[in-house]
């Protein structure tokens, strides 16, 4: 039997004062309850962002290897490492802030870095294909207001759609979305929001 593995990304910029990276340790911790030989992958994003594309990381991503320059080369390498740890995991737990009604930026540059044609994209008869398929995706949102698609400042979500449009696209549908909402200092639904959270992470776990 393969040992199954989950992927944990975190986007936050901050370090213990961060909700979504508490709420992901707590996933992490009760998935490994759950999965006594399983793997976790960590990668750090908010604390180690991946680089941006580059004309060097276009050169790697979209001519023949053999034609590679050294600075091409150096940049695919950084991308294959990305891609890898995607495409080795079973699941994957995504913890993120949302940054001006979107992603932060250290988690785009990720996004950035594993869409890549012939890895996690191909091009089939009908067009372009998801090659990363049969992988399942929580993702943990906090935020200061309330951003839920329901919620008060739902309108403004770009966040959901635009990851889970990402992850469609490279073949990845089974996504479920948890929000801790309402976290601003004084905003007397925090308490209830994170314990919300909690409660549906606890269920992602289970399910």
């Amino acid at each position: 039997m393969s040992t199954t593995t989950l992927l944990h990304i975190d986007a936050s910029p901050r370090g213990e004062r961060s909700h979504s990276r508490k709420l992901g340790r707590e996933f992490v911790a009760a998935w490994q309850a759950a999965h006594a030989d399983g793997r976790v992958i960590a990668r750090d994003l908010g604390h180690n962002p991946p680089p941006f594309v580059t004309e060097a990381w276009v050169e790697g991503a979209f001519t023949p290897p053999a034609g590679h320059s050294a600075a091409a080369q150096a940049e695919i390498r950084i991308s294959d490492q990305f891609v890898d740890e995607l495409l080795a995991a079973d699941e994957l737990v995504i913890a993120a802030p949302i940054y001006n009604f979107g992603l932060p930026a250290a988690l785009k540059a990720w996004v950035d870095q594993i869409v890549r044609i012939g890895r996690t994209v191909g091009m089939g008869a009908g067009g372009f294909e998801g090659l990363a398929r049969g992988k399942k995706v929580h993702v943990i949102v906090a935020s200061g207001s309330d951003f839920r698609p329901t919620g008060a400042y739902g309108a403004y979500n770009f966040f959901e759609p635009h990851l889970r449009g990402i992850l469609g696209f490279i073949g990845i549908t089974d996504v479920q979305f948890v929000y801790a909402h309402s976290l601003n200092d004084g905003n007397p639904l925090r308490e209830q929001s994170l314990a919300e959270a909690r409660t549906a992470l606890k269920s992602l776990v289970a399910a």
